[in-house]
């Protein structure tokens, strides 16, 4: 008998019935706006600020609208304008080359490896090229940070870290955000904590984040901030930086705050679900597994592999194959950007050249959303599927040679 799969791979756990309580208590209140507080009253804002900078060791935290809004912010207060040039991963979604356009620049895209990091090789022949290279940890996946902060810092390159996939996950014991000029977060429904939209910006330099809350829209109410800098930091920032609203409300604020509280143990949940896929699709012909280094200390939200080298037309059967078994995979190899699969050279509005060596990563990459609303036994069902329909495809291919 052959085994279906009938889960839904974006269904989301529902939100703690801590949060929903905190949640109704704001709407009850009808004081949503970080600012609008009663008496002595602290915002559930200000509050989820303070808690994420404790849980990540940075000095402030300003919560706001989105992940790309806070890349945007971090952009902004690093200086970047219009014109200028930005580093940044070939491999990665469209909100991170979409918050350098956003600021007038100009991305020059990093080189893949097959184990989907950053190309530090093509990194380093590329620093003359900018001041700031926005790294994106591109589906939890870290690269070697000791080795990229030593070339960046030799080369006078800040670094903004897109930690979207890589909220409680860390390298060599350090904080997944903790080692550029800037760590930008998500928060949408399916990052490590949920509030459907919303992110976090981090970073420990004062006038970077005086900054960052100017253009965040402060309206001058920097004071009800918690995770920031001195009020004298604001003199003379508060004159000359726009507001351009992408504030965080109270309500999402309250959502949150328990969930940040239970990250590490969601993140264990998620990890042990990765490993029973990994243990499933070890050594299927024709599949290579991505491997996790010692010094990585990942949270797996998704599972990927390569089918590398495999003919398109291939990789698409076995995408058909799966998803007839109710196993629903994503390809960053297609001709057309699909959902949450496009890639540098769909970014028409980023002019970049051909990359020989990463359009191969890429045409191999397989991509899974791996939820908490499955169970490890449905993970094992999953590598069921996925091992039988990728062997078959393969041998399929091996005959036809």
């Amino acid at each position: 008998m052959t085994e279906i799969f009938k889960g839904s791979f974006t269904q989301q756990e529902p939100i703690p019935a801590e949060g929903i309580a905190a949640a109704n208590a704001v709407m009850q209140s009808g004081r949503l706006h970080r600012y609008n507080t009663s008496g002595d009253e602290i915002a559930q804002t200000a509050l989820l600020e303070e808690e994420f900078a404790a849980t990540v060791g940075a000095k402030y935290c300003l919560a706001v609208a989105s992940g790309g809004y806070a890349m945007t912010t971090a952009l902004r207060a690093c200086g970047v304008a219009h014109g200028d040039k930005v580093l940044t991963n070939a491999f990665t979604l469209a909100p991170v080359p979409g918050a350098i356009a956003a600021v007038g620049a100009v991305p020059v895209f990093i080189g893949v490896t097959e184990d989907l990091v950053i190309d530090l090789d093509d990194l380093a022949a590329k620093l003359g090229q900018a001041k700031v290279l926005l790294l994106s940890h591109m589906r939890g996946h870290i690269c070697d940070m000791e080795r990229l902060m030593a070339l960046c810092d030799a080369a006078g390159v800040d670094v903004i870290e897109d930690c979207a996939h890589t909220m409680g996950a860390a390298w060599n014991g350090v904080p997944s955000g903790r080692w550029g000029r800037f760590g930008c977060y998500s928060t949408q429904t399916y990052k490590h904590i949920n509030s459907g939209e919303g992110g976090f910006l981090i970073g420990d330099g004062p006038e970077d984040m005086a900054r960052a809350i100017m253009l965040s829209g402060s309206y001058m109410l920097f004071e009800k901030h918690r995770a920031a800098p001195p009020v004298a930091t604001f003199a003379n920032i508060k004159y000359e930086t726009p507001n351009i609203s992408g504030r965080m409300d109270n309500l999402r604020a309250a959502i949150l705050r328990p969930q940040l509280r239970n990250l590490a143990a969601q993140a264990a949940r998620w990890n042990a679900r990765y490993r029973v896929l990994e243990d499933g699709l070890a050594e299927t012909p024709g599949l290579r597994l991505i491997p996790r280094p010692e010094k990585e200390q990942f949270v797996a939200s998704s599972f990927q592999f390569l089918l590398l080298d495999w003919a398109p037309a291939a990789v698409e059967a076995v995408l058909a194959r799966c998803a007839a078994r109710g196993v629903e995979l994503k390809w960053f190899g297609g001709a057309e950007p699909k959902g949450f699969t496009s890639r540098y050279d769909s970014w028409r509005y980023a002019p970049s050249a051909p990359m020989p060596a990463s359009d191969r990563v890429l045409a191999g990459i397989v991509d899974m959303r791996l939820p908490l609303t499955f169970s490890e036994e449905d993970c094992a069902l999953i590598a069921r599927i996925i091992r039988a329909e990728v062997s078959a495809v393969h041998q399929a291919q091996v005959a036809a040679e």
